[in-house]
């Protein structure tokens, strides 16, 4: 990918300060892209993150937003269009991962994941639509394997996943001809501070021996960031061929 691809374009990315979030902040700075970033609870992470992108000759803008909320969603969005001035692409990245037992899940524990994972994500999109309208822009939601494969323990994460990608499908054919749309769908993704065991299990499992890594996850990103625009309503997983 040209590190001059997303010159003079702007980027919105949900829950940007950290993790995954930090690695498509970072991706896109590098890419040539002014970038703002959502954060909740995340005020060093997201002052840290912020350096970086400035470090790399790019505009910063971390924004505290809780994307459940339609009235701090709407807040965010008009000052990172105050700040830059226009808004090219939107990552929808902000979720909630959890395990539980299906047979024992709570209605508070279904909600709270639905609020961040699905609803989040169309919050985010309709009030940054006028805005990506405007100048032909793209959506990027950030899905996972588990809305493509039934997780028994996460089942309320792979509920929420799985309607997040057919809202990337509906919003395609919604927001066209100007707006693409379209889904990163990773599979293990190794993170600091993750269960080594386990992250040894996937790998094990996956054809191609090992876990994916933020690289692989923002690489696919920047694909539909800056690749064809013709491009849109796909779901693309990012797992290695964990899920064949």
């Amino acid at each position: 990918m040209s590190n001059q691809s997303l010159v003079g374009k702007s980027a919105l990315v949900t829950g940007g300060a950290r993790r995954v979030g930090r690695g498509f902040s970072l991706s896109l700075a590098e890419a040539g892209a002014d970038v703002a970033f959502t954060y909740r609870t995340s005020h060093a992470e997201a002052a840290e993150t912020a350096r970086e992108i400035e470090s790399l000759g790019r505009r910063a803008f971390a924004v505290e937003c809780d994307v459940r909320s339609e009235t701090s969603v709407r807040a965010a969005i008009a000052a990172v269009v105050s700040r830059f001035g226009r808004l090219d692409l939107l990552v929808n990245n902000a979720a909630i991962f959890e395990s539980a037992p299906l047979d024992s899940l709570s209605l508070e524990q279904w909600d709270a994941v639905f609020e961040t994972n699905t609803r989040g994500p169309f919050l985010v999109s309709r009030e940054a639509l006028p805005y990506l309208r405007e100048v032909g822009g793209r959506i990027v939601n950030i899905g996972s394997l588990g809305g493509m494969k039934a997780w028994a323990g996460h089942a309320h994460y792979c509920a929420s996943k799985a309607a997040l990608h057919m809202l990337t499908q509906a919003m395609a054919k919604a927001f066209a001809p100007e707006v693409s749309v379209n889904c990163v769908a990773p599979g293990w993704i190794d993170l600091d501070g993750d269960d080594a065991g386990l992250a040894a299990h996937f790998a094990a499992k996956t054809p191609m021996r090992r876990n994916g890594s933020v690289e692989d996850v923002a690489q696919a990103m920047l694909f539909f960031a800056a690749g064809p625009h013709f491009v849109t309503g796909q779901v693309l997983a990012m797992d290695g061929g964990l899920g064949l």
